[in-house]
């Protein structure tokens, strides 16, 4: 078993170093040069459609509103690989790697961007009166790929078992290290918390992360930042380490055992992906259900999400990290309490651990929920409503089993599975180009620029109920 976990995990490595590289920067330049740099562009627009909206009221079509689909959005992306995963991207990576991570997200922002947007044109009403959408329809009804569609629902249908198993082990670690909890009761506390949530649906999901998310953000925030501020001194070696050493090998020193370049890429690039799903083609299923009158509007948010989640959250836990040169007293094997030794220069080792404990708590419980919702919505794409009830409590149960560690040679398969989920989507995209475009091109004009009229069908339609009864029979 050790030897067939290390050849998956040698594949994957490969895949994501030398494939998901070209693929993703390739594809994610391309998007954006196609839409001639609308992320940086139309940047202030995107803030003023988004944190400058928070509290108006949609009445458009939709089951959630545009703030509620961006956090349960941003529930998926924000949380453990924010505090954990940055510091496992250093200690394998070496600085360099929060580099990569930043040249992911700002390329990222406009794959976001028009996987959300092709998400919201292509989505249906459920049997049950709710808004859905993602990769899986808009793969089958504008290139009529079935295989494909029916290849990223299968693969990300089964990547979200071990991605919530390594999620719930995240925090029973954390927790019982901090309080001496036992991980097979947090593993149950766990899986009640999330049941409660999930049982609810994508409207019980956006109620609650749409009030618990913003506040762990700016607590957290606030926190890294008197972190960074005690130790500013330190501020500016610790960028020129990133930026020579994102392109240059860096030496071992104390725990840190040494990077190469290949390295700093892999892990920036893997733990950038992680981070804001850029590509990964999740993010499209929670913003199909929001209400709005243009995709392009909602897709706003994918922009501002990836600025949240990676150029503010990824950021600060990596320079807290390094600032505070916790990176180079934790080993690799324990990089996840990188950022509660962070923590603790200035605020004492107690109060690190027990902070990182309580937020992981929160942040976990929410990125679950969001993920089994994704889950869900797979197995109701492939094999109808019923179905997705089964693999609810499937999810569930994987989350005592990630608690307790087991199954561990299951959690080996997330960057393989990832690595089909990412293909499935990311290629039909780029071949959506010219959709994304124009649809793209209607917003600015007609909205940005004011010079108003009635969208073209082509752009912006409803489907007559014959038809959309039919694709959904499908």
């Amino acid at each position: 078993m050790g030897a067939i976990g290390d050849m998956i995990e040698a594949v994957g490595d490969f895949l994501w170093t030398y494939i998901l590289a070209v693929v993703l920067l390739g594809g994610g330049i391309f998007l954006t040069i196609r839409l001639r740099f609308f992320q940086f562009r139309f940047f202030g627009h995107v803030l003023k459609e988004t944190v400058g909206k928070i509290f108006k009221k949609e009445e458009q079509k939709g089951t959630i509103t545009p703030f509620q689909a961006f956090t349960s959005a941003l529930a998926s992306t924000a949380g453990a690989t924010n505090i954990v995963g940055v510091p496992v991207a250093i200690a394998l990576g070496g600085p360099g790697a929060l580099f990569w991570m930043w040249v992911v997200a700002l390329i990222g922002m406009g794959t976001k961007y028009s996987e959300i947007m092709l998400g919201l044109k292509y989505r249906e009403e459920n049997k049950k009166g709710e808004w859905v959408g993602g990769p899986q329809y808009y793969i089958r009804k504008a290139l009529g790929w079935k295989g494909v569609s029916a290849g990223f629902a299968f693969s990300l249908m089964l990547v979200i078992i071990p991605s919530t198993m390594v999620q719930s082990n995240s925090i029973s670690t954390q927790v019982e290290g901090a309080f001496g909890w036992n991980a097979a009761f947090v593993g149950i506390g766990v899986m009640v918390v999330v049941a409660a949530i999930v049982f609810g649906g994508i409207k019980r999901i956006g109620k609650v992360t749409d009030k618990l998310i913003p506040f762990m953000v700016l607590t957290y925030v606030a926190i890294c930042s008197i972190v960074i501020l005690a130790n500013v001194q330190a501020l500016p070696g610790v960028f020129e380490l990133i930026f020579v050493h994102a392109f240059t090998p860096v030496s071992a020193a104390g725990g840190f055992a040494g990077a190469a370049f290949a390295q700093a890429l892999r892990w920036g690039l893997a733990r950038g992906l992680y981070s804001n799903e850029a590509g990964l083609g999740t993010a499209p299923i929670a913003h199909s259900a929001a209400m709005t009158d243009h995709p392009s509007r909602q897709s706003l948010w994918g922009i501002f999400s990836v600025f949240v989640d990676t150029i503010i959250l990824c950021t600060l836990s990596g320079l807290a990290v390094l600032v505070t040169g916790a990176w180079l007293e934790v080993g690799p094997d324990n990089a996840s309490s990188m950022i509660d030794v962070a923590f603790g220069t200035v605020f004492g080792s107690t109060f690190g651990g027990a902070f990182i404990a309580v937020f992981l708590m929160f942040f976990v419980v929410t990125t679950i929920g969001i993920l089994v919702f994704y889950g869900e919505k797979q197995a109701e794409y492939l094999f109808g409503l019923g179905f997705a009830k089964v693999m609810r409590f499937v999810y569930i149960g994987a989350i005592f089993v990630g608690a307790i560690g087991g199954l561990q040679f299951v959690w080996r398969f997330l960057d393989l599975i990832l690595f089909f989920v990412v293909i499935f989507n990311i290629i039909p995209v780029l071949f959506l180009h010219k959709e994304i475009k124009a649809v793209t091109d209607d917003y600015v004009e007609r909205i940005i620029k004011g010079k108003g009229g009635e969208p073209e069908v082509r752009l912006w339609h409803e489907e007559p109920a014959d038809k959309k009864k039919a694709s959904s029979d499908d």
